[in-house]
């Protein structure tokens, strides 16, 4: 291990964008038990199936339809 490094010629990490972040989300048990179930069917984390999910409708910029009664 060198006592110095040189960082002169550094570049921003192009990937940071795509970072992922921790959060707290608050989601109905029955949500939860659909997409374990769903993500065990196809074989995935059931958190990476729902982060999957989520980026798919935001990259197509869907926007839920909401009725109230």
């Amino acid at each position: 291990m060198k006592k110095e490094y040189n960082f002169t010629n550094a570049q921003p990490n192009p990937y940071a964008a795509r970072l992922r972040r921790q959060i707290s989300i608050r989601l109905n048990v029955d949500t939860i038990e659909y997409f374990k179930k769903t993500a065990q069917d196809v074989g995935v984390p059931y958190q990476k199936l729902i982060n999957m999910y989520l980026s798919d409708c935001a990259a197509k910029k869907i926007k839920p339809t909401l009725v109230w009664k």
